[in-house]
């Protein structure tokens, strides 16, 4: 599949709130755009080829997010280093693109590639910027691209609607695409959003597991396994176990669910 360009993610124009009286349209709202994106493709005209958005992709995707807001900065200088081995774990078996947000908005989602070069040129571009977090955008565009089987998020703290997040995890889970969050508490302040992040996460089939920026050898075998896991699952998983370091801790992790 070929690479697409980065392209920028216009926040959802209306509000999301939790039991407002809105609360009924905007689930009617989910639901129809839901149906639209299901019955695009059988609506095409016959010879007429999908686009790429919407066509079924070869190979599993990921969506690596994360939260590169002004404080992220020694955490995203780390993390973008080790994009590489999601690609590297399974070489040509999974694409992924990268979802980042800074300045209270998601700047940038990348084509999906199978190539560890384009990934990490990509992410090398990318600079922190202040603002509020953005997760649930990236959860909802995992929901409307095909194919996309897990979404590795890492971030400290959650800024955004519990009960939205808890409706997008909810169907993410329906549709069999797992979040896993590379949790990093070096702030004290991100440690009172663990229990969130773990409730979003369980919804999905997923999980949390820590990140810790003083170990990048940790972090890229937990990222390879997790490339692992979007292809094969845990079944997978537990066949690469004794090569590959971050399949035990991932399994100890997912295993009550997997």
């Amino acid at each position: 599949m070929a690479d697409q360009p980065n392209f920028i993610i216009v926040p959802e124009s209306h509000p999301e709130t939790d039991g407002s009286p809105g609360g009924t349209s905007v689930a009617f709202f989910d639901r129809l755009r839901g149906m639209l994106l299901a019955v695009a493709p059988a609506l095409a005209r016959p010879g007429q080829q999908a686009s790429a958005g919407t066509a079924v992709p070869d190979r599993p995707r990921l969506i690596f997010g994360f939260d590169a807001t002004a404080s992220r900065e020694p955490a995203w200088a780390t993390a973008r280093q080790m994009t590489d081995a999601l690609v590297r774990a399974l070489p040509g078996e999974l694409d992924v693109a990268l979802a980042v947000h800074g300045g209270s908005v998601l700047h940038t989602f990348t084509g999906f590639t199978a190539d560890p070069a384009t990934l990490r040129d990509r992410a090398a571009a990318i600079a922190c910027r202040a603002g509020s977090t953005q997760l649930l955008p990236i959860l909802a565009r995992s929901l409307a691209v095909p194919g996309v089987r897990v979404v590795t998020y890492i971030g400290d703290v959650y800024e955004e609607s519990p009960g939205r997040g808890r409706k997008l995890a909810d169907d993410m889970g329906r549709r069999g695409i797992r979040l896993i969050v590379l949790h990093d508490v070096a702030d004290w302040n991100a440690r009172r959003d663990a229990e969130l992040f773990f409730d979003l996460a369980s919804r999905t089939g997923g999980c949390v597991l820590p990140f810790d920026a003083q170990s990048p050898g940790r972090l890229r075998d937990l990222l390879a396994a997790i490339a692992v896991f979007a292809v094969g699952g845990a079944r997978l998983l537990h066949e690469r176990r004794r090569d590959l370091p971050g399949a035990v801790v991932l399994l100890q992790h997912l295993e009550p669910r997997a």
